[in-house]
């Protein structure tokens, strides 16, 4: 497995030594081939863009009686399974009133936790196993998935949730 770094770090490596070996001459261009601008070659892939807090939007359904997976962005990394350790940035927000309950953004800390060991509520261990790193997913959480009958915090009982969790690393 390849720390996240160095996969970009050799992406763009590989993308330039492309780019320059097609930026060679042959003897038969003609002298307006080498007035191109420097504007025209080709440059290196930029690594993706630093991902944000993602606003999320409940749907306006009757809330689903079963585990709703949507990919928002697919990830090019490894896919999640159980034992793996993974590292996340999510928003949770009640799915009645859409009102947001928690954000790991907010605390600017993502969730690390073993997948498969039941620390987090089965809606997520099952929502991400198989969720490729780089993604980002949105999880619709029926209760017994979720905290059930109990109350948990700001999460009234009884609740579907809606998440929507960046999985920035599995190790």
């Amino acid at each position: 497995m390849m720390p996240p770094m160095r996969a970009v770090l050799l992406t763009i490596t590989a993308c330039f030594a492309l780019a320059l070996a097609g930026c060679g001459s042959d003897s038969s261009s003609s002298t307006e081939a080498s007035d191109t601008s420097s504007s025209e070659q080709a440059k290196p892939a930029k690594p993706p863009a630093p991902k944000t807090k993602p606003t999320v939007k409940v749907p306006s359904a009757t809330p689903p009686k079963k585990l709703e997976i949507k990919d928002l962005e697919e990830g090019s990394g490894p896919a999640a399974k159980a034992g793996d350790e993974v590292t996340v940035q999510y928003v949770g927000v009640n799915y009645k009133t859409g009102k947001q309950f928690d954000a790991s953004w907010d605390r600017g800390e993502p969730l690390v936790f073993t997948l498969g060991e039941n620390r987090v509520i089965q809606g997520w261990e099952e929502g991400l196993e198989g969720m490729k790193a780089g993604g980002r997913r949105e999880l619709i959480i029926p209760p017994n998935l979720g905290y059930g009958s109990e109350a948990s915090g700001a999460i009234p009982a009884n609740e579907t949730l809606v998440f929507v969790v960046d999985l920035e690393a599995v190790k």
